[in-house]
């Protein structure tokens, strides 16, 4: 199968049977998004949404949390994985975004990456979710969905992912191809035991189609 026939075949079948994708990070602006994306690096979604409103509660804007410590911070995300190193970061995002960006959440990749805590792939949803801009975020579900559907073949890294699927994918498509990936990474074409019986890409799927043939 030619790549831009799996394409084609993947990309149609989740616009008709998976119209609405989103997040499932709980947030109501950017600056909370912000903060949960950066807190969901290495962690999952659950452990996250069940942190952040108390944080959110209590540090509602950049300045009340450019005014805190990591110290204090730390008590209300300990749960989650690399709380001293998050902390830290969350303190130094909110303290530039004052500083630097008048409070106000930047709108490109280049400049959401001089945050602290802020790598390309948090970049990208922000600017993805938020301000609604063609781009592809990658991480440890969309890279290994990916290329087991053969999106990609044998990519060496998440921006090598990130370069393929935005040369292949339809720009108008991008932002919510990237939550079609992900859930599918999640829930269906998990790490350890993908559900391949039950997954309806397997006719453009390049990792099923070329296992071997019982008999």
């Amino acid at each position: 199968m030619r790549k831009e026939e799996r394409y084609k075949g993947i990309i149609g079948w989740f616009s008709e049977n998976v119209p609405v994708a989103e997040t499932e990070l709980h947030y109501d602006n950017p600056y909370q998004l912000l903060i949960a994306v950066i807190l969901s690096a290495q962690c999952t979604d659950k452990r996250v949404n069940q942190i952040t409103p108390a944080l959110f509660a209590d540090f509602p804007e950049p300045e009340t949390l450019a005014a805190s410590s990591p110290e204090v911070v730390f008590e209300y995300i300990k749960s989650v994985s690399y709380p001293n190193n998050k902390s830290k970061h969350l303190v130094g995002m909110a303290k530039m975004l004052v500083n630097d960006f008048n409070g106000d959440i930047p709108d490109t990749v280049e400049q959401l990456q001089k945050l602290p805590g802020v790598g390309r792939k948090t970049a990208n949803v922000i600017v993805s979710v938020v301000f609604n801009k063609p781009a592809m975020a990658v991480d440890t579900h969309v890279f290994r969905v990916a290329n087991r559907l053969g999106l990609t073949i044998n990519s060496a890294s998440p921006l090598a992912t990130e370069k393929e699927l935005v040369k292949h994918i339809p720009k108008e498509k991008l932002a919510i191809a990237h939550h079609w990936l992900i859930l599918h990474g999640r829930y269906v074409c998990i790490a350890r035991k993908p559900k391949c019986e039950t997954c309806d890409l397997k006719p453009w799927c390049k990792q099923f189609n070329s296992k071997p043939v019982k008999e």
